[in-house]
């Protein structure tokens, strides 16, 4: 190997003192003894999931990758799933261990966002997820205001949850959900939380799908069930300053910053502690009422889709009347 590359577990690891990427403030090798460090934490959260990955190739753009590429070693766990959006089969790597971690490290995958379900049941999405989006990187405390929100939701439901910063300039809200309810009551379970949490603080909160119809309030998102994907617990994101989605206690919301989590400074926080594991409840099973509510309120994207058509046109004749 050369004086930038070595080799792990069987893994050639190469150039590893290129940036990572623009503003990372970190290296490839940065990436690599990052994720070997924390790979008892990450890979339990990836294990059984289709995962898609975002990854940064030197003079290109970042780019998602779902399906494994062609030049993939046998040795890397995949399963072939029917994309029923895209119409075809999509071949998806399984990060089971750390050879294979290692391997995607090796390709410059930076985010690792893992399918909600677990195989082979697709038909159960494991956690109900809230991913909130505040309206500028700097507003991180109007997330933490917004997720205090969807707590109280909760609480007042009888169900445990766990929070992490994104990695990016918001927060995700789990609650892990027993095998008995379909991922479309799942689903309506999550609006109904949502438009709940919106109610408490209308002037904090929203569930308007359309961006420009949020008035800089935080976005309460329930769209991350089914065939949706979410960064991983520890998974590091293509930021400034390369930060990690790091999972924290309610108490130390109020005490932290996105920033405070990188690749840099999370091995160290963590110890040989697991926060994520830790903290995690038990699954629990959705109350009936609340999935009824859900049902009651329209699914996201297909309301703004009709929302968008209905502008499209009102601003058509209006064009054609003036």
């Amino acid at each position: 190997m050369t004086a930038s590359g070595e080799e792990r577990d069987g893994v050639a690891l190469t150039n590893l003192d290129q940036p990572l990427f623009d503003e990372a403030g970190a290296t490839k090798r940065d990436l690599v003894d990052y994720l070997d460090a924390v790979r008892d934490r990450i890979i339990p959260v990836l294990r059984d999931r289709p995962l898609s990955v975002m990854r940064m190739l030197r003079g290109q753009q970042p780019f998602m990758q779902k399906n494994l590429p062609k030049y993939t070693p046998d040795w890397v766990p995949r399963l072939t799933v029917w994309a029923e959006s895209s119409k075809r089969n999509v071949t998806y790597g399984l990060c089971e261990d750390r050879r294979t971690l290692l391997w995607f490290a090796n390709q410059r995958a930076i985010e690792f966002h893992p399918l909600l379900a677990k195989a082979p049941d697709f038909a159960h999405t494991t956690h109900m997820i809230l991913d909130l989006d505040p309206p500028s990187p700097d507003a991180f405390s109007l997330a933490v205001g917004a997720a205090k929100l969807i707590r109280t939701v909760l609480t007042d439901l009888g169900m445990d949850s766990v929070v992490k910063t994104s990695g990016a300039k918001g927060l995700h809200v789990f609650v892990p959900i027993d095998a008995h309810a379909p991922m479309e009551d799942i689903a309506a379970a999550t609006r109904a939380v949502a438009a709940r949490a919106a109610r408490l603080d209308p002037d904090l909160a929203t569930t308007a799908f359309i961006r420009e119809d949020r008035e800089g309030k935080v976005f309460l998102d329930p769209t991350r069930v089914g065939g949706a994907t979410v960064a991983a617990a520890y998974s590091p994101r293509l930021r400034p300053g390369t930060p990690v989605s790091f999972p924290l206690a309610w108490d130390d919301l109020d005490d932290v910053t996105p920033a405070d989590f990188t690749i840099h400074t999370v091995p160290a926080l963590l110890g040989d502690g697991d926060p994520w594991a830790a903290r995690m409840p038990a699954p629990q099973r959705l109350d009936a009422d609340l999935i009824a509510e859900g049902h009651t309120i329209p699914v996201p994207r297909v309301q703004a889709m009709h929302e968008g058509k209905r502008r499209a046109k009102a601003k058509r004749d209006a064009e054609v009347d003036g």
